[in-house]
């Protein structure tokens, strides 16, 4: 079908700049198509092209077109650069996150699973308010279970398409934990269901049995959408899998879509994904490598494009990323390339200590400031938020300007969370834990048993908790404590009212006034309090901002979105700051120079993959996805003594340096010379010579050592336990050699024989 649209558009011009493989991705017609894209590769590049290239070839309406990715950062960027390629005509494309896709067929189909449409989504704080108080109703404090804990299960279950009776069906009953979190499934979805509201998992695992118990729905929607575009395929978890499977498989017969035009029946939707199995690195999240590994088993027929022209990176750092990430098994074999030219050589620094490692770290990162390089385009990467101490103290000391990512972000802040409570219950009467969290806030009061009481009353007379509010008089509770309870109760039912005629920005001004918030903090003598003040002024500000840009939006829209808003779209432009983070907040990010510290045997990798499936492997990925955030520069740092938890240990370097050519590293820090007068020294070990005790690190597997044992060390010689704690696989052992030092030791991996 030709479209009579984008007449100004050339086809051919949108692909004149793309390399080969680019160009071959963009241009393919085809069923099913995996584009592999090695980092820094021009993913994003290449598949809003793609999407330009349809529409400029009059193909596709843009209504018929679906984009997929993680992140509501990478949706705007990627709805961006498409209406830069073709302009307004990329309007009623849907680009959007899973959750905000599925968020927005909910909404469209919620009675279809006996919901109102102005359902709530809960975030993660209040899943586990919620949790903590099932838990404590089931008396889970005996099996020591906590609220995260709980979650984690429940989230892995629904991830899987597992509800609460699925759940219950399979656990062990003689199990305790088992038992009461089986339980607690089964209450926490009825109050979900009770309360109108759906928690993050539930978007995407509604939204599947959704499209499958009901196949006039889906085949609704795969009438609409005629091309599917999936961005980083390689995270996608079973549940996201199961999407993308339900809006490309064929329908039933008897469920058939046809064209209303020509009559002709409408085959299933053509779908493109885009990933790099190289950069799958978030298995504990549920993500799996399995999804684009075997997509040419599920999508027979399937074309597969290899991109791995790389402009981000020098040669050198290519080269070192593609030797360790090559000694992974069962991957489609690629190699990185660039015509950037060698670059420098990598860096490779092995510290005394942590300490030691710090001082070298911001010595480096002040001479590159010197020379020229911004504190925003530097980063410090590292495998666990543990490894920071040292590193923050150093920059404090030396006043260089830093930022944690991943620290509380603006809507976790109890005074922003109050507030969207607040907004919550007066967009959905039902939402009984926005309900109780703002009860008492701010200070009415209202202890603990008179929320018990009044949640009591609500469960035995099939109330939700707010309207239960309203005949608080029924309870006996005093004059003035019921008068109290009934003015709240009022005034919710006065700014619902308001919500219907006002815009959400007028709603969130009126009842920080009205409910006494604002004035309770103003009147505080907390010099915290003033910042909340602060923070809920930019609140409002920027409900006044989403206001302007959705005119026609509602408060139940305006707290879906907010709700969705991902930790990593929270990342700020720290233009005048280092950014330090872990290697997973550190996907898809890049920087002039990165530091990659603590590479060290059992941290990276960490030591529990040394038990996992696939666990080495995984943490092979975060290696090559740290080397590769880098543009022009990459040091590689580790420690042989670390003290973690208040446990020194020593430690020798990652066996991932063994996996870099010699020939593109340089080793520095070898030389016993002042890093600066007031730190530590480097010792006499060269880099080499420390990385050659790697291949004496043993797993010891099942040894454990007891007070008293005698034990000989590839290093430090014979030696006599002296303490020990812990167990398998995390046992430790402190050990006074005869050579002089005592050394704290972890048995497992340590380079120890027992005598």
């Amino acid at each position: 079908m030709q479209l009579d649209l984008f007449q100004d558009n050339n086809p051919d011009a949108l692909v004149a700049n793309l390399n080969p493989q680019q160009r071959q991705a963009v241009e393919y017609r085809g069923k099913a198509l995996l584009i592999v894209a090695g980092a820094g590769s021009g993913k994003t590049r290449v598949l809003t092209h793609r999407i330009a290239h349809f529409l400029a070839a009059k193909e596709l309406w843009p209504s018929q077109i679906l984009a997929i990715t993680f992140t509501n950062k990478a949706a705007s960027e990627m709805r961006d650069r498409v209406e830069s390629l073709i302009g307004a005509s990329s309007e009623g494309m849907w680009i959007k996150t899973f959750h905000s896709a599925c968020l927005q067929i909910l909404r469209r189909e919620a009675d279809r699973l006996g919901y109102d449409s102005n359902f709530t989504v809960y975030d993660t704080s209040d899943s586990r308010a919620l949790l903590k108080r099932l838990l404590r109703e089931a008396g889970a404090e005996d099996a020591d279970i906590k609220p995260q804990q709980a979650a984690a299960i429940i989230s892995n279950a629904k991830n899987e398409l597992k509800d609460a009776e699925d759940f219950a069906r399979n656990a062990d009953r003689s199990n305790p934990k088992e038992r009461i979190v089986a339980e607690v499934f089964q209450g926490y979805e009825r109050e979900l269901k009770r309360n109108n509201a759906f928690d993050f998992d539930d978007l995407i695992s509604e939204t599947v049995h959704l499209l499958r118990a009901h196949p006039e729905v889906r085949g609704r929607y795969q009438k609409r959408f005629r091309h599917i575009l999936v961005d980083e395929y390689q995270d996608t978890n079973h549940a996201q899998y199961a999407l993308i499977r339900e809006l490309t498989r064929p329908m039933p017969d008897e469920y058939a879509i046809f064209d209303d035009r020509t009559g002709e029946q409408i085959p299933p939707a053509e779908l493109t994904v885009v990933g790099d199995s190289d950069q799958s690195i978030y298995a504990f999240r549920g993500a799996d490598i399995r999804n684009i590994t075997e997509f040419e088993r599920d999508f027979p027929g399937a074309q597969t494009i290899l991109l791995e022209q790389n402009y981000r990176s020098t040669q050198n750092i290519l080269s070192g990323a593609n030797a360790v990430i090559s000694q992974n098994p069962y991957r489609k074999a690629k190699n990185l390339w660039t015509d950037a030219g060698s670059g420098e050589l990598i860096s490779v620094f092995t510290g005394y200590d942590e300490r030691n490692e710090a001082a070298y770290v911001v010595d480096q990162i002040k001479q590159l400031h010197t020379q020229g390089t911004n504190y925003r385009d530097m980063a410090v990467l590292y495998r666990t938020n543990a490894l920071t101490p040292s590193l923050e103290a150093e920059l404090k000391t030396q006043r260089i300007p830093y930022a944690v990512i991943g620290g509380l972000k603006f809507f976790e802040r109890k005074e922003i969370k109050d507030a969207l409570a607040y907004l919550s219950i007066i967009s959905n009467a039902r939402n009984d834990e926005a309900a109780r969290r703002v009860l008492n806030i701010p200070a009415r009061g209202v202890g603990e048993k008179t929320e018990l009481k009044i949640a009591q009353f609500a469960r035995e007379n099939d109330l939700p908790f707010r309207m239960a509010l309203a005949r608080v008089g029924e309870l006996g509770l005093g004059p003035k404590l019921t008068a109290t309870i009934e003015e709240f109760a009022q005034m919710l039912s006065e700014l619902e009212a308001l919500s219907a005629a006002e815009g959400p920005a007028e709603v969130l001004k009126l009842l920080l006034t009205r409910s006494g918030y604002r004035a309770s903090l103003e009147g505080s003598r907390d010099p915290q309090d003033e910042a909340r003040i602060e923070n809920l002024d930019a609140l409002l500000g920027q409900l006044y901002q989403w206001q302007a840009v959705n005119p026609e939006g509602t408060l139940s829209d305006y707290l879906a979105e907010v709700t969705l808003a991902a930790a990593a779209d929270e990342i700020e432009d720290e233009s005048g700051t280092i950014s330090l983070m872990t290697l997973h907040t550190a996907k898809g990010l890049e920087y002039h120079t990165v530091f990659l510290i603590g590479l060290e045997q059992g941290t990276l990798p960490h030591i529990r993959s040394f038990d996992e499936p696939g666990g080495l492997q995984e943490e092979r990925r975060l290696m090559y996805v740290g080397m590769t955030r880098a543009k022009q520069k990459l040091y590689i740092t580790n420690a042989l003594q670390r003290t973690l938890f208040g446990n020194t240990s020593s430690f020798v370097p990652s066996s991932f340096l063994n996996d870099i050519p010699q020939e593109l590293c340089e080793q520095v820090g070898q030389e016993r010379r002042a890093l600066r007068e007031s730190n530590y020294q480097a010792p006499r070990t060269s880099w080499q010579g420390a990385l050659n005790t790697v291949a004496a690190v043993r797993d010891n597997k099942d040894l454990t050592l007891e007070v008293g044992d005698r034990v000989q060390h590839d290093t430090f010689g014979t030696g006599k336990v002296i303490a020990v704690s812990g167990t398998p696989p995390k046992q430790t052992a402190e050990v006074r050699f005869e050579s002089g030092p005592t050394k704290r030791l972890l048995v497992k991996m340590a380079p120890i024989v027992k005598l």
